[in-house]
């Protein structure tokens, strides 16, 4: 009664309500807390595993490049060859009767290994990369079934290229002595030089030229004994460039061949459209005969 007349009673009634709304309040609060704590332990769960994922991502790759690594180690050519003449000329007809679909074929020259193998190469090659660069410079033959996989040095290497076709890239001006061509081997006392047409010798000249090899203990000094040893290899030089020259006007080659010493082809290197060394000896016509099977042969590596 007392609580009514003083106005009291309402307040209580006021204090009640606000009791309960701070009451439903405070559990709506707990709940929240709650769901935050459990996001943030669901976080806390995820962001564990996804390290883990990525540890044993990391693991699983390392595995792989330690396998590659070894692989390519290990990989080693399935066989060589050395093709010349007949032999040759069957395994070129070989390659050249592979017919694939559209793009089937690759063919890649690899002049530079040390520059990196074309993507297509290391593609199509797998695990075997490693033998193709180890057998350049070299011609590279593949098609996507996996049927063929060998590499090729000719003679006469071509500038780089990749390519996918229907068939293989095969040119046999890089492997057979085919048109006419004019061919030396030239040391610092022989000179042989032949005409050839599609590998038949039409016509050969050579000689001879007395050069100095051993200095006596008399008689003059060494310096002299060099200077006219010189002036001997110069001279010979001299009538091996006519002797040449006088072919190449005669014959009208479509190419130009030189082989013989380093030292000596690299001082006529200018008349030749190929040159490459030979260890041919013997009098000119063995030279020649030497020479000429030695720098028409292909190495061939299975890969």
């Amino acid at each position: 009664m007392l609580d009514e007349l003083l106005g009291r009673a309402e307040l209580k009634e006021r204090i009640e309500e606000l009791e309960d709304e701070n009451h439903h309040l405070q559990r709506q609060l707990e709940a929240e807390s709650e769901r935050r704590s459990d996001a943030v332990s669901d976080k806390q769960a995820a962001e564990e595993r996804v390290n883990r994922l990525e540890d044993r991502i990391t693991e699983l790759e390392d595995r792989v490049d330690q396998q590659d690594a070894t692989t390519e180690v290990d990989r080693e050519p399935r066989r060589t060859e050395s093709l010349r003449g007949d032999r040759l000329d069957q395994v070129l007809s070989r390659l050249e009767s592979v017919t694939t679909g559209p793009e089937g074929a690759l063919s890649a020259a690899v002049t530079d290994a040390d520059a990196g193998l074309p993507d297509a190469v290391t593609a199509a090659a797998g695990d075997c990369a490693q033998v193709v660069r180890g057998a350049a410079p070299t011609i590279y033959y593949t098609d996507d079934a996996g049927l063929v996989s060998v590499g090729l040095r000719p003679p006469i290497m071509p500038e780089a290229f990749t390519e996918w076709a229907g068939s293989f890239r095969l040119d046999r001006e890089w492997f057979q002595p085919t048109g006419r061509l004019v061919f030396a081997v030239v040391r610092a006392d022989v000179c042989a030089v032949g005409v050839y047409e599609d590998g038949d010798r039409t016509a050969f000249e050579g000689f001879e030229s007395t050069v100095k090899s051993d200095h006596s203990k008399g008689g003059f000094s060494q310096d002299r004994f060099e200077r006219i040893r010189d002036e001997q290899i110069d001279e010979h030089l001299d009538e091996s460039a006519d002797l040449i020259e006088s072919q190449i006007d005669g014959a009208d080659p479509d190419r130009v061949i030189l082989t013989g010493e380093q030292a000596v082809v690299g001082e006529l290197a200018e008349l030749a459209d190929h040159t490459a060394s030979t260890d041919a000896g013997g009098d000119p016509e063995d030279a020649i005969e030497h020479g000429f099977t030695d720098f028409w042969t292909t190495r061939l590596v299975g890969i």
